[in-house]
């Protein structure tokens, strides 16, 4: 289990952990403090891979450019070697082929470059998105499971004072049978009347 797994356990269990607030089915009492600092170890639990792909994603542009600046160095570089095969009279059609060879290699290359950039950044920026999501799902599961888990405490908690008042009435009952409310007599009459 990792740490940040972990840590998602312990914040789980501290919000089992807390009592419900008075009046309330839907809130909890927790301490303030404790649960901030499971958050912030939680926090620099992120791993550094989030963080690589956040510098690598704003960094798409200066890669691309690199990628381009790199693609017209090397242009750059065939063209100058044009120039000079074309300034000796004897070989010109000859540097005429070389220099187009070299320029459609230089340019094929530069284009390779700048698509595997745009390729790696895209692939950084999917699995930094994938990662992102699988968070984001783990919290809403314990998010979820924390209602669902204080939603039973309280119906539970519920169903339990209804029983003792039911228990109570029953005592009170029980130290006056002969006091019985006018209806629950009236009934007792009525019932007496159906018999007979």
């Amino acid at each position: 289990m990792s740490r940040i797994e972990q840590l998602i356990t312990e914040i789980e269990e501290y919000i089992d952990s807390c009592k419900p607030q008075p009046f309330s089915s839907t809130k909890i009492i927790v301490d303030k403090g404790t649960l901030e600092e499971l958050l912030v170890e939680l926090r620099h639990r992120t791993p550094d891979e989030i963080k690589k792909y956040q510098k690598i994603l704003s960094n798409k542009e200066a890669i691309i450019a690199d990628a381009k600046a790199q693609a017209e160095s090397m242009i750059a570089a065939a063209t100058e070697q044009t120039q000079e095969l074309i300034n000796e009279h004897e070989i010109m059609q000859q540097a005429y082929k070389k220099a187009n060879e070299i320029i459609e290699r230089a340019t094929a290359q530069a284009q390779g470059i700048v698509d595997q950039a745009a390729e790696d950044a895209n692939e950084l920026r999917a699995s930094g998105v994938d990662y992102v999501e699988n968070m984001l799902k783990s919290m809403d599961a314990l998010v979820s499971h924390t209602i669902e888990t204080s939603g039973a405490r309280y119906n539970s908690f519920i169903a339990s004072l209804n029983s003792t008042a039911e228990i109570i009435h029953a005592n009170l009952a029980e130290l006056h049978p002969s006091e019985q409310p006018e209806e629950e007599a009236a009934a007792a009459a009525e019932e007496d009347d159906t018999e007979e």
